[in-house]
């Protein structure tokens, strides 16, 4: 997990966009895995950081890749995720890589859902084709901090070359970020018509795998979202 984590790390501050804390070693020492990262120091931040989260978080989704996912697979929280694919259809992916695995894993757990071949056909009819982003795939408030003059910085990522309004979903799923930052990046980036509109969509994959972690207390969330998309 930790050699997978140090991997996504490298990843985004080869995009020269946020700052990324260095890794400086990863491994196994006795009867424990350990990762070390360089320490950034925690500073306060004013107005301008979101403008400086927005304009990095744009610079990031504008790097893409011919194929959605990556070459290996990586962790999302203490889960497995699956990014090595051939696909070019962003709602393929999203089906395919992130929501059937989460849906299988909760069936084992337990849970039970309808329609969920009429929800799949559905969302390739609702999801925009647009080409893939590197995403910073797990961006909730505890994911970023704000180093000295306003700096953004990401820590423990899940990365891949994904649909981006996921990592627009994810900062609109738990709170944590100002609603500026949303309007800065519309402006540097712009997000596809109606995005707002699919939030739920994104944000199903992580309730998903917080229903896989946490439990049934998620359920209802999740299946209020198949139901209202079938």
């Amino acid at each position: 997990m930790f050699e997978k984590e140090a991997d996504g790390l490298k990843r985004l501050a080869k995009t020269k966009s946020f700052k990324i804390p260095a890794v400086l070693s990863y491994g196994n020492f006795s009867n424990y895995s350990y990762l070390i990262l360089e320490w950034i120091a925690e500073k306060e931040k004013t107005k301008d950081f979101w403008i400086n989260f927005a304009d990095n978080l744009a610079k990031l989704h504008q790097h893409s890749a011919p194929t959605f996912g990556l070459s290996i697979d990586n962790y999302i929280g203490s889960l497995p995720q699956y990014n090595q694919s051939e696909i070019q259809n962003a709602a393929e992916f999203y089906i395919e890589k992130r929501l059937i695995p989460q849906f299988e894993l909760a069936t084992k757990n337990g849970f039970t859902f309808q329609n969920l071949s009429n929800f799949y056909q559905n969302l390739s009819n609702i999801i925009p084709n647009e080409k893939p982003a590197l995403i910073h795939g797990d961006l909730w408030g505890g994911n970023y901090l704000s180093a000295q003059n306003n700096t953004p910085v990401l820590i423990d990522p899940a990365v891949a070359f994904a649909p981006r309004e996921m990592d627009l979903a994810m900062m609109k799923l738990f709170g944590g970020f100002s609603e500026e930052v949303f309007t800065f990046y519309n402006e540097i980036f712009p997000i596809q018509k109606d995005w707002e509109d699919r939030l739920e969509i994104w944000q199903l994959y992580y309730l998903l795998v917080h229903l896989n972690i946490f439990g049934a207390s998620y359920f209802n969330s999740v299946n209020t979202i198949v139901n209202k998309f079938s």
